[in-house]
């Protein structure tokens, strides 16, 4: 059996490997600036696109925050168990639960808007103004094109 000869490769070089370390410091820093708050970025996502968005139900949730519907569930039942959000049912179709914020949810989402915008600054921080705009550009280009080219990297439906 001929195997492959093996090459160096610069780890650091590599997009995946950049998006990866990337994504784990937005999380540290999401972390530092909500401390006491007790909410993840997937639990702001999903507070600030039902407040966004009133009445939405669970798959559209999931599809428009490209989660899996069983996660973007799981997380629903421990926002809903916290009395952050609740669900009442479909007039159109009993078996489709809506999603709304409750009172202590849309303040959760007030006190947690201004660390979260902390958060990005931080983020961004060793940018200059242009090149933030720019870098937006195209995560922004990345992230769309990327979703149309593979879209089993948004599916929700798993």
């Amino acid at each position: 059996m001929n195997t492959p000869a093996l090459k160096n490769v610069r780890l650091e070089l590599q997009p995946g490997h950049a998006i990866r370390r990337l994504h784990q410091i937005s999380v540290a820093f999401f972390s530092q600036e909500t401390q006491g708050l007790g909410i993840t970025p997937v639990q702001y996502a999903i507070l600030q696109m039902v407040h966004n968005h009133p009445g939405f139900d669970q798959r559209t949730l999931a599809r428009n925050i490209a989660l899996d519907t069983s996660t973007t569930a799981g997380v629903v039942d421990r926002l809903e168990a916290r009395g952050l959000m609740a669900r009442s049912a479909s007039p159109d179709d009993r078996r489709v639960r809506l999603l709304t914020l409750t009172p202590e949810g849309e303040q959760l989402l007030a006190d947690a808007i201004g660390p979260m915008e902390r958060a990005q600054e931080l983020i961004l921080a060793p940018l200059t103004s242009p090149q933030r705009d720019e870098f937006m550009q195209l995560l922004s280009l990345l992230v769309t094109d990327n979703s149309i080219q593979n879209p089993a990297a948004t599916d929700t439906s798993a």
